[in-house]
């Protein structure tokens, strides 16, 4: 079972910043695609940005495009998602997701497409 924990949410002003983290302890971090979801109230889970095993294929949603950046560290188990001019549409709860898939951008916006999800982290922009 691999956990995975997200850090780094909070309140902050439209216009503001923030980078969430992901850590695992898993070994085999490094073999996962990693991804980045958010849910706001009443509304579905929705795909954010992925990033494949190596670091070396990413891409995000049209939405959040220009304005957030997903990274990772595999020496530290740890995959980031840079946030900036952040808007209050942005307001939700994030999760991070791991998946033992094969990167490809088609697969990568699904939910099914991950094996295991952190509790999620609350992002509030207030206007």
């Amino acid at each position: 079972q691999v956990q995975l924990v997200e850090s780094g949410g909070g309140l902050v002003q439209a216009g503001g910043s923030l980078r969430l983290s992901c850590a695992t302890s898993a070994r085999t971090f490094s073999t996962y695609a990693m991804g980045w979801f958010r849910q706001a109230p009443g509304k579905e889970r929705e795909f954010v940005a992925a990033i494949s095993w190596s670091g070396g294929i990413a891409n995000c949603a049209e939405s959040v495009k220009g304005r957030f950046t997903i990274s990772r560290d595999n020496a530290k188990n740890t995959v980031y998602l840079q946030m900036n001019s952040l808007k209050p549409e942005d307001t939700a709860v994030y999760y991070c997701a791991a998946s033992l898939r094969d990167y490809s951008r088609s697969s990568m916006v699904e939910r099914n497409a991950y094996d295991y999800w952190g509790q999620g982290t609350q992002v509030t922009v207030s206007s």
